[in-house]
């Protein structure tokens, strides 16, 4: 394994209704390595297998077969507690649909993965929640609920969350999906800020080719197999 290397998948394949009439594999061996720092588009048809793929590098979803390896660990063997970990400690995610939690606050909604994690409140994770979200623009949002925010404000405030936890890898799901195209470039701007300060890898989503282009490797996604660059 290359030192700097984040991810790395080796055989990997998904099916559903496994043993029935009616099983279907969505993904046919795929073979995919990451490099820490890097910053990616994975780009593809609708239907193409790329949510699949990415729920699986999530960790969000088990293979039916083949090998995920995380900083050169394989994550096969780990039982649902040891993944939550592993995945709220190394992964981000960000999402089309933000996901925030309506009753709290913008603040609120970035610590909220330290909160999880360490299970009580201190001055370490509200600074570094502060922090991301005068990063992003919202300093003066940090009391604000969802709803009072706009839909680029609120990618924003999930951006800042998904960063909270400092981790290796950031994989975002057509973030830009539900915004005009102005919005889209700002926070596309945002997220190549933060890979190259905090040398965060980013596995981008998109269907948008001008955003793809803006990536340094584009991987593309074909009836469930990685097509050759």
């Amino acid at each position: 394994m290359a030192e700097a290397e984040i991810l790395r998948l080796e055989g990997v394949r998904k099916s559903y209704n496994v043993g029935t009439e009616v099983e279907t594999e969505v993904l046919h061996g795929i073979d995919l390595a990451l490099a820490a720092a890097e910053f990616s588009a994975l780009i593809g048809p609708s239907g193409s297998g790329k949510s699949t793929l990415l729920h699986i590098i999530g960790l969000l979803e088990r293979p039916t077969g083949g090998r995920v390896a995380i900083r050169g660990e394989a994550v096969d063997g780990l039982d649902e507690a040891a993944l939550t970990e592993l995945r709220g400690r190394t992964l981000g995610f960000v999402f089309q649909f933000h996901y925030l939690l309506p009753g709290f606050s913008a603040l609120e909604n970035v610590m909220m993965p330290c909160l999880i994690d360490r299970g009580r409140y201190d001055a370490a994770m509200r600074g570094r929640a502060e922090w991301l979200l005068g990063r992003v623009g919202l300093a003066g949002a940090r009391d604000k609920r969802p709803s009072q925010l706009s839909g680029g404000m609120q990618q924003r405030v999930a951006i800042a969350r998904a960063l909270a936890m400092n981790p290796a890898l950031v994989l975002a799901d057509e973030p830009t999906g539900n915004l005009d195209t102005r919005s889209a470039d700002e926070i596309f701007a945002l997220l190549r800020d933060f890979h190259r300060e905090e040398g965060t890898a980013f596995l981008v989503v998109t269907h948008d080719p001008r955003l793809a282009e803006r990536c340094d490797r584009r991987i593309e996604l074909v009836d469930g197999r990685i097509r050759p660059a």
